[in-house]
């Protein structure tokens, strides 16, 4: 949601007559120090974050609100939509994340209200939007964006028989990295030589490196950490084959960074995902948990050249619709429907 947010961002700066102005959730703490007590650094973010969009309500022609489920939710999400209900501002609340089921189905007399106080509420897949109709809640899709002049590149010879694998998600249990580097044993035993690259960071780091170190993997999974959008690129130009290990999402933009620079994508087939890709053209789908079909997927993907080529082929095609020229055209158009519906 943060890279979507600063790609739509760069690219509505140099859209004519539009002034974009992010309030971010998360701004550094100040003083520092606040960020170790709980309590107060929540205040020190919510006080300061409620203050700045009422203050930018009383000058704004649309607000664009990016959201997602639980707590973010409740603090961030909601708050801004009633604000922007109270100022008469339209808004537009554009829901992503794979838990949007569970969530609204738990927590539906709360997060109803709400989304029923916005003007028009976006979602990047088919997939939310059927979610969504569950609640009698009319959805707009617009895709997310990826700039393919960044992430583009070619099959490798090293997929053959160094394969280089990398894992783009942050370090959560929601994404079961886990499974990647049980499937990554599993091959590095049939592929001596190839490497794993994790890049992300989370609350499961720990766990993966020990994880990594008892299946005495050391010396051939490194940890990259979070990286920015031109060092993912550079990542991806390195890589032969993306491994998502989900076990539950969206439209992860990583699939189509991945797919744009021509990096094979094996994927569990959770949530939104077997809407972005069909198994077997564009990407290998396999089930959640599974290191031993994940790791029989890199294989197939390794053995059959032609199978590998055609997916790349295919993937790339699929990624065309997502570029910048395709998507930001029905931002701007919405923007304007919603600033002449509140005129």
């Amino acid at each position: 949601m943060a890279m979507q947010t600063a790609q739509l961002l760069h690219l509505l700066a140099d859209a004519p007559q539009i002034n974009a102005r992010l309030i971010a959730v998360n701004p550094p703490y100040s003083p520092r120090w606040v960020a170790k007590v709980p309590v107060l650094r929540a205040l020190c973010r919510l006080v300061p974050y409620f203050w700045q969009l009422h203050q930018a309500f009383r000058q704004t022609d649309v607000v664009h609100l990016m959201a997602n489920s639980g707590w973010a939710w409740h603090l961030f999400a909601a708050p801004a939509i009633w604000l922007a209900y109270w100022h008469k501002v339209p808004v537009i609340v554009n829901y992503r994340g794979g838990l949007a089921a569970g969530f609204l189905q738990r927590q539906q007399r709360w997060v109803l209200p709400t989304l029923n106080k916005a003007t028009v509420i976006v979602t990047p897949s088919t997939f939310l939007q059927s979610v969504f109709q569950q609640y009698q809640l009319n959805c707009q899709i617009i895709p997310n964006i990826v700039d393919t002049t960044i992430f583009n590149g070619d099959l490798k010879p090293s997929l053959s028989t160094a394969p280089h694998l990398v894992v783009t998600r942050n370090l959560e249990a929601i994404y079961d990295v886990a499974t990647a580097i049980k499937a990554f044993a599993i091959i590095s035993k049939q592929l001596p030589q190839a490497r794993m690259s994790i890049a992300g960071s989370g609350p499961e780091h720990t766990a993966l490196q020990q994880l990594v170190t008892e299946l005495q993997l050391s010396d051939k999974v490194i940890f990259c950490g979070k990286l920015d959008r031109n060092q993912m690129a550079g990542l991806y130009t390195s890589a032969d084959i993306m491994l998502n290990p989900s076990t539950a999402d969206n439209m992860p933009n990583s699939l189509l960074e991945a797919m744009a620079a021509q990096v094979l994508v094996v994927s569990t087939n959770v949530g939104g995902i077997p809407f972005m890709v069909k198994d077997q053209h564009d990407a290998l789908l396999v089930p959640v948990a599974k290191p031993e079909q994940m790791a029989a997927a890199v294989m197939n993907l390794v053995s059959q050249p032609k199978l590998a080529q055609q997916l790349a082929a295919n993937a790339r095609q699929n990624v065309n619709q997502y570029q910048p020229e395709q998507v930001l055209p029905s931002w701007l158009g919405l923007y304007q429907k919603c600033e002449r519906a509140n005129a």
